[in-house]
């Protein structure tokens, strides 16, 4: 891609969004269409419908606002082209133990829960030093069963 080509993509504006087959749409005023897959953006993945269209251009239509679900997504974040890898270690170890809450053990980790759900739909890969958090976040959730006593 040519510099003009790169500089034009962005200084683009949104022109339209839309959901489909578990993806966002956007298609910019240039009449470009970009997609992504849900699992880039957590909590779009896991709004309602009615949610998900319940959303808001900024002032330049460089970016998009869902008030009720405090997300905002710039047009920057469509021209990235990673796709899920839902077979990682952290999706694979979750998905055995579906009980466990995301929200509580990405709490307990220290890190957002939008973070926890990259890494477990495998749109972000976890550094070795996370994986030893998750892991050893995950252990002292075992450790505490185990001394249950009823």
């Amino acid at each position: 891609m040519n510099t003009m080509a790169i500089k034009s993509k962005f200084m683009d504006t949104i022109k339209k969004i839309w959901f489909e087959r578990n993806r966002i749409y956007m298609e910019t005023k240039a009449g470009e269409t970009y997609s992504r897959p849900l699992e880039a953006f957590p909590i779009l993945k896991e709004a309602t419908d009615k949610q998900r269209k319940d959303y808001k251009l900024g002032k330049d239509k460089t970016d998009i606002r869902w008030m009720e679900l405090d997300e905002d997504i710039h047009i920057n974040s469509f021209f990235n082209a990673t796709e899920p890898e839902p077979a990682n270690a952290v999706a694979q170890t979750l998905k055995q133990f579906p009980q466990i809450n995301i929200s509580a053990l990405a709490n307990q980790i220290g890190i957002n829960k939008s973070l926890l759900a990259k890494y477990i739909y495998g749109i972000k890969k976890p550094s070795a030093t996370r994986k030893k958090e998750i892991e050893s976040a995950l252990h002292a959730l075992g450790e505490k069963l185990l001394a249950v006593e009823l």
